[in-house]
């Protein structure tokens, strides 16, 4: 990860408060190396070969006492001032609701639409409200300096507002579960008009940022087969495995013509899983819920394409 790279104004206030501790501690730490050489000269056995009681010094007490207190003092009132900017988001900002679970992110917008990387408009702040689905969880994005935890049962907020074009990486910071290494996503940060074409356009519209995220997070997938190329780039493979392995949702291996509990409309019905139950809970994931799982999956936007793809993967799984 870059540290020096300040792609958001978090970024900005926690470098601030860093460097000053920093310059503090190498003040302190040659202040002290210089007096320690200077005693161990001064005060050596060729020069003093009998010991000589040292009587205290009030003054000097009080200074060594009341300087450290000073400085430590103001360190804590410039890291609190700056915790306390980073807690009261600007009115104008925009909400996104951020929904961790094992092992996964998902961001909700104010109108409703979902993705699993997060879109941010350069220049304009958002706030986000960290909640769990699960277990405890940690929502970082280094190159923001944020990083709030995710708790369940309750919600827990701050903002950012990006100063650079690009992709972020977002990491969990809590061992969450055998998976945790897996649990990953971007920040994208686009331009403003690319950003409203997405978020006021219809389902359709296409995803800002796309072939830079495609590019940068998955540099080799024009290697692989198309349907599996696409479910790598829209994230579907944080939560389903293709060789078995069990995740949050089914596993995709030998999915096609298997038989499968679902819930629909607060009924549990078997079915046979086909083409129309594919492309289903693709893009409808919340209307038929397998048994045994948890109603997590987001919706994600796929052309008519993609999704012909994707499904041609499955079956042949």
């Amino acid at each position: 990860m870059d540290w020096m790279n300040q792609a958001a104004i978090s970024a900005q206030k926690s470098d601030a408060v860093f460097f000053y501790v920093f310059g503090l501690s190498v003040a302190f730490l040659i202040f002290i190396t210089v007096l320690m050489i200077y005693f161990v000269v001064r005060y050596n056995k060729k020069r003093h070969p009998k010991a000589e009681q040292i009587e205290g010094h009030v003054g000097l007490e009080i200074v060594w006492t009341t300087v450290p207190l000073v400085l430590f003092l103001s360190i804590f009132y410039y890291g609190w001032t700056n915790y306390e900017y980073m807690r009261q988001a600007p009115r104008d900002a925009m909400a996104i609701k951020v929904t961790a679970r094992q092992w996964s992110w998902s961001f909700e917008y104010p109108n409703g639409k979902q993705s699993k990387v997060l879109f941010a408009p350069i220049g304009k702040p958002m706030k986000v409200e960290v909640r769990s689905a699960d277990v405890v969880h940690g929502f970082f994005v280094p190159s923001f300096r944020l990083k709030i935890d995710a708790v369940p049962a309750r919600a827990n907020t701050t903002w950012f507002q990006a100063t650079k074009l690009g992709s972020y990486d977002i990491q969990c910071t809590v061992i969450c579960g055998v998976d945790h290494s897996l649990m990953l996503s971007k920040v994208i940060v686009v331009p403003e008009d690319e950003f409203k074409a997405w978020y006021f356009g219809g389902e359709d519209a296409p995803e800002p940022g796309k072939a830079l995220r495609a590019a940068e997070a998955h540099p080799d997938l024009k290697d692989l087969p198309p349907g599996l190329a696409v479910l790598t780039a829209k994230g579907c493979l944080a939560c389903h495995s293709v060789d078995g392995k069990p995740k949050v949702g089914p596993t995709l291996k030998a999915l096609y013509g298997r038989e499968q509990q679902i819930l629909i409309a607060g009924d549990y019905k078997t079915i046979t899983v086909d083409d129309a139950y594919l492309r289903r809970s693709i893009t409808n994931p919340m209307d038929q819920v397998v048994r045994g799982y948890p109603p997590a999956m987001p919706q994600t936007a796929l052309s008519e394409q993609e999704l012909n793809e994707v499904v041609r993967y499955i079956k042949g799984l």
